[in-house]
């Protein structure tokens, strides 16, 4: 990653924020994009402290226009790209019969709409690099979990809009990878929006319990050096992924009881 020029959405928190560093102490330049001044401008000192050469961008990535400058921004500081990460994400938790269809659309622009968008302009540079594109989806992606229709949704798309991407750019010496994180120790689910799109504000899970995303961020930086193609990183998220390809009928039961015991689920026990 010496002198690699790295752009990760959602950057200034969590994953995307611990992805900054793991790439930086490889030794990239990173550009990185939120929507929160303040938090961005603490990550850049942060980072600038370290040793790390970085880029603080304010962007809402459901805004096309803002896509489109954020990878502008990154150009004209850095002069080319080689990695971008796919990161800015929203969950929510509620059941379809009671969301709001706006908290359905929310996500999805947010996390379907912002990746295809940042990846369409990064793109031609991203292909003159022969670089890596980057999603971090989820084990929602491949397995729908009740209570996230939107998020898993939204991961579905992802995962087909990559898949699809790939394929296309099979020939072209580019990488895509779709790294699935499995639960980890984050803020997204007290940002978590509840079916009237309020943030849930607490997390209805042990997050001690949960991989933290210093670990998440060192699986991907190996996984884009070594160019792989999925990143599943959890032994659970491994078993959802292979029960419900081989025995869908009990991975409807299994994660249905698994939701079902989340602190305040909606789900009946």
């Amino acid at each position: 990653m010496k002198n690699k020029v790295i752009l990760i959405t959602g950057g200034s928190s969590g994953i995307g924020k611990a992805c900054a560093f793991a790439f930086g102490r490889a030794g990239a330049k990173v550009a990185f994009s939120g929507r929160n001044m303040q938090a961005l401008e603490q990550t850049s000192q942060e980072l600038t402290a370290a040793g790390i050469d970085n880029l603080p961008i304010q962007a809402d990535v459901s805004v096309q226009e803002q896509c489109e400058r954020m990878v502008q921004e990154t150009i004209a500081k850095y002069g080319s790209m080689d990695v971008l990460i796919n990161n800015a994400g929203i969950s929510m938790r509620a059941l379809f019969q009671d969301v709001d269809l706006d908290v359905l659309k929310q996500v999805m622009d947010i996390n379907f709409w912002g990746t295809v968008y940042t990846t369409k302009y990064a793109l031609p540079y991203i292909q003159n690099a022969k670089g890596s594109i980057i999603g971090i989806s989820s084990v929602a992606g491949y397995r729908g979990l009740p209570a996230r229709t939107g998020y898993s949704a939204s991961k579905f798309a992802m995962h087909g809009f990559l898949e699809t991407l790939r394929t296309e750019l099979l020939y072209s010496g580019v990488h895509v990878l779709l790294a699935c994180p499995g639960f980890t120790a984050s803020n997204i689910r007290n940002t978590a929006l509840a079916a009237d799109g309020r943030q849930q504000g607490e997390t209805p899970r042990d997050e001690q319990e949960m991989m933290s995303a210093e670990e998440v961020a060192d699986r991907i930086l190996k996984a884009t050096i070594k160019r792989k193609r999925d990143l599943i990183m959890t032994t659970q998220g491994k078993m959802a992924v292979w029960v419900n390809k081989l025995l869908p009928g009990l991975a409807d039961k299994l994660v249905y009881n698994v939701m079902a015991k989340e602190k305040d689920s909606p789900l009946k026990k």
